[in-house]
Formats: C-alpha cells, structure tokens, sequence
C-alpha cells in the first residue's frame, strides 16, 4: 500500500544505483508492484545485472514517485497514467523542437545583419 500523504516521503538518497527493495521502500510500495509497472510504462527500465537484479537510477526513483500520486492520489488508471506520461514526452519534444526553432531564427538573423554590413 502507498505511504500515506499525510506524511512527506523520505528524502532520495544521494546515490547513483537503488535496489529494488529501496525503491520500494523510498516509495511506499511492495517490489512486485514496481516489476508490474516495469511491464505497464515503458519510462520505467531499470538497468538490469548480473542475475537480472535490478538498479533503479535516481530519474526511475523520480517516476515512480510520480507514478504513484498519479495513480493512488489523482485516481488516474494505468491506461490514463501511460497516457499522461506520453503527453508529458510530448510536450518536452515539443518545447526543444521550439527552442530549436528560435535558435535557428536567431542564428539566422545575426547572419542577414552580417551579410547586410558587407
């Protein structure tokens, strides 16, 4: 079961690797849980070692987190979460294809006002 909200989550440790039972634990789930979501969201691949042991990153510790206020706090299903999580991609391509764009614009009028002064 979830932690409850009435109490923060504990702080992510500054470390490169979790385990799977810390990342339950830094999120309040049980790790069948966290190996059910890997099949669901496929944001969610821990690197996978010897023995098929599983090494959460801090961003994969940052998802489920977020995974979990989706779906116990906001009630969204997995479908709507997966959903969320796609739109949430899409923005960010979106934002740098944008960034891009301006960069470009940019770039290309200091090259008109250079090629204006020859």
């Amino acid at each position: 079961m979830p932690t409850q909200k009435t109490e923060p989550a504990p702080p992510i440790p500054d470390k490169r690797y979790f385990t799977i039972g810390e990342v339950a634990s830094l999120c309040g789930l049980k790790p069948h849980v966290l190996r059910y979501w890997e099949q669901e969201f496929e944001q969610l691949q821990p690197v996978k070692r010897r023995g098929n042991r599983r090494y959460y990153q801090r961003q994969d510790v940052l998802l489920v987190r977020q995974l979990c206020h989706l779906l116990y706090e906001q009630g969204f299903t997995i479908a709507g979460a997966r959903q969320w999580l796609d739109g949430e991609q899409a923005d960010d391509d979106n934002q740098r294809s944008q960034q891009l764009i301006r960069q470009t614009i940019s770039e290309l009028e200091q090259l008109l006002v250079t090629l204006k002064s020859v």
